[in-house]
């Protein structure tokens, strides 16, 4: 593996770090959180710039309206609370409000996909990313680490329109750069590989290096690909990779239908008909247990991804 960790860290502490940085860098950057200030790591903005925050309460319908509004005096709003409500519960609003009117809205949305373990089904969002891509104008980010939310979140507020950013409550691997530069829609192709193209998303994205390692001790050469942004969809590099390798892995912690999966499954069948495998909730709700447990369990794991380019590389 090309890449080290340098501990773990939880993406949700890298949104806050960026949204602190912005609020100094940005004057028209201001925030709004559904009772979840602490949650979502936005302590440190709310102390420095409480003139440019809104504690909106337990009413994310009426957050996502307000951030609307404030689009229209120039503001850039970021608006945050758990996945769940992010996307479910105020869907209405934002397709009307946000996606429909075009509004500069950042809706960021924490404690998503199993991961968020012991809360169990109801908050283990696993819906949001197809929910939210499926919405005209809006785009929708999925970072795998500290480092790379922080730099996500910093790129959004010079992105014209609305975006969906996604990540989450665990310490996870911290391993991309420092101060990279992140691209909006642009995949980062994080190992070579000859032999199956892996694509990952999230937290999944450090579970798919691991497993190149192993695929590689058994002699498959796999070329492992962040896709940070679910939408826009590089697609370009996802026909570049497997024209090259003739097989293909997703992996996400979302479901199966509607994921990023079946995005790329959608540009395969138009541009590059392959073998693709699939790594992601098989429709079904999530249940209380630790992180770890629950991604063993619904085959979320590098054995799974392991197993997964095993059988691609098979139906070549």
């Amino acid at each position: 593996m090309n890449y080290t960790s340098t501990g773990n860290k939880d993406t949700r502490s890298g949104f806050g770090a960026g949204l602190s940085e912005l609020g100094k860098s940005n004057p028209n950057v201001v925030a709004l959180c559904a009772d979840l200030i602490g949650s979502l790591k936005m302590d440190d903005f709310v102390k420095e710039f409480p003139e440019r925050f809104v504690q909106t309460g337990i009413a994310e319908a009426n957050m996502i309206g307000m951030a609307a509004g404030l689009t229209i005096g120039g503001k850039i709003p970021f608006a945050g609370t758990f996945a769940a409500f992010a996307t479910g519960r105020v869907y209405d609003q934002i397709r009307q409000c946000v996606a429909y009117s075009n509004k500069n809205v950042k809706i960021c949305a924490s404690h998503a996909g199993l991961t968020l373990g012991e809360d169990g089904a109801t908050h283990q969002m696993m819906e949001d990313l197809g929910l939210m891509k499926m919405l005209p104008n809006m785009t929708v980010i999925n970072p795998c680490d500290y480092n790379q939310t922080k730099a996500a979140t910093i790129a959004v507020a010079n992105h014209v329109g609305p975006v969906y950013l996604r990540f989450g409550r665990p310490a996870v691997p911290n391993f991309t750069p420092v101060n990279q530069e992140f691209v909006i829609g642009k995949a980062v192709t994080l190992q070579e590989g000859t032999q199956v193209s892996i694509f990952a998303t999230g937290h999944l994205v450090w579970h798919a290096l691991e497993a190149a390692d192993i695929l590689a001790q058994k002699g498959i050469s796999a070329e492992v690909i962040n896709i940070h942004t679910i939408k826009p969809l590089d697609e370009e590099a996802i026909v570049r990779s497997v024209t090259k390798t003739r097989c293909a892995v997703s992996a996400e912690e979302h479901m199966m239908n509607g994921g990023l999966g079946d995005s790329i499954a959608q540009v395969l069948a138009r541009k590059m008909p392959v073998s693709l495998e699939f790594v992601a909730v098989n429709d079904m709700f999530g249940e209380s247990g630790t992180p770890t447990e629950l991604m063993v369990k619904y085959g979320l794991d590098t054995p799974s991804i392991v197993e997964a380019a095993l059988r691609a590389v098979a139906r070549k």
